[in-house]
């Protein structure tokens, strides 16, 4: 189904907004729209981001950085709210002037490194902690690849599947059917390639797994669009072992936690500054229930 009556102009302009969850801060053009300092914390990594599928890779990688006893990826997470347009603030767009979290500070560098798009934040981590990815030449290649997939492939399970399933102000069935039938390739892509694999590479947990796991373990999880059902994903059943596994890692529990901010209280965490947060957030949870 279509809407037959739409004929596109010669010259498209921007007229009045699209519609849907994220029309008013969709825009054609780029920038800072006002001035906003962003928070500094006390750690050399520092953290903008919402935790999106997104932002969950880069909070995910660095808790399992500290799990894995580097004290180095301490850092500071400050929750950016994308529906109220922060990342179109001037500190913001100074870090990543494409205005998309998640984006990252590293203030032990001089001068101090920005690092934006959350593939380069995670290999940027992995290369500067010397973790989470091979170092076996024939190894590093492979993971990268996978990297890359995630990279490319993710746009049209959020940007396109989930835009037109969970967000668009109407369904129409072309666009629905086009990224379903996309979403299921890839899926079928992860159940086939993790047949005869532990993980994405092997046996060895890597950025890899961490990028491809916010997306596409999230959406078999049925934590992505509430569109598992719809997508028949119990079919997958190598692509759901492998993402169950993940999702009972302690630091992905952490991870998944930090700049979130809805769903159930005791999953929230908008701001991290200290791994003993997590502590006391556990502690306020006991304390409410007495």
């Amino acid at each position: 189904m279509s809407d037959a009556t739409y004929v596109p102009p010669k010259v498209w302009t921007w007229d009045a907004g699209s519609g849907g969850k994220f029309a008013n801060i969709n825009r054609p053009v780029a920038g800072a729209t006002h001035e906003k300092t962003l928070p500094v914390g006390k750690h050399p990594l520092q953290l903008h981001s919402l935790a999106t599928p997104n932002g969950v890779k880069v909070t995910v990688m660095l808790e399992e950085l500290l799990a894995a006893g580097i004290s180095g990826a301490e850092y500071d997470a400050y929750i950016v709210n994308i529906m109220e347009g922060d990342q179109f603030g001037s500190d913001f767009v100074a870090i990543n002037p494409n205005s998309k979290i998640p984006a990252l500070m590293d203030n032990s560098t001089s001068p101090a490194t920005r690092v934006f798009e959350s593939g380069a934040i995670l290999l940027y981590l992995a290369e500067k902690f010397n973790a989470f990815l091979p170092s076996d030449p024939a190894k590093k290649p492979e993971c990268l690849s996978w990297l890359f997939w995630q990279m490319g492939s993710a746009p049209m399970l959020g940007g396109g599947f989930g835009h037109f399933y969970a967000y668009a102000p109407e369904k129409y069935q072309y666009p629905i059917d086009r990224y379903a039938m996309e979403v299921k390739r890839q899926l079928d892509v992860l159940n086939i390639h993790l047949a005869d694999k532990e993980y994405i590479c092997g046996d060895e947990y890597t950025i890899a797994d961490i990028a491809i796991w916010a997306w596409y373990g999230a959406m078999v999880l049925g934590k992505l669009y509430d569109a598992a059902e719809f997508l028949d994903v119990t079919s997958y059943k190598n692509l759901l072992r492998w993402a169950e596994q993940i999702d009972a890692r302690e630091a992905v529990r952490r991870g998944k936690m930090v700049n979130r901010s809805w769903g159930e209280p005791a999953g929230q965490l908008r701001e991290r500054n200290d791994a003993s947060d997590f502590e006391n957030k556990t502690q306020d949870k006991l304390d409410n229930a007495e």
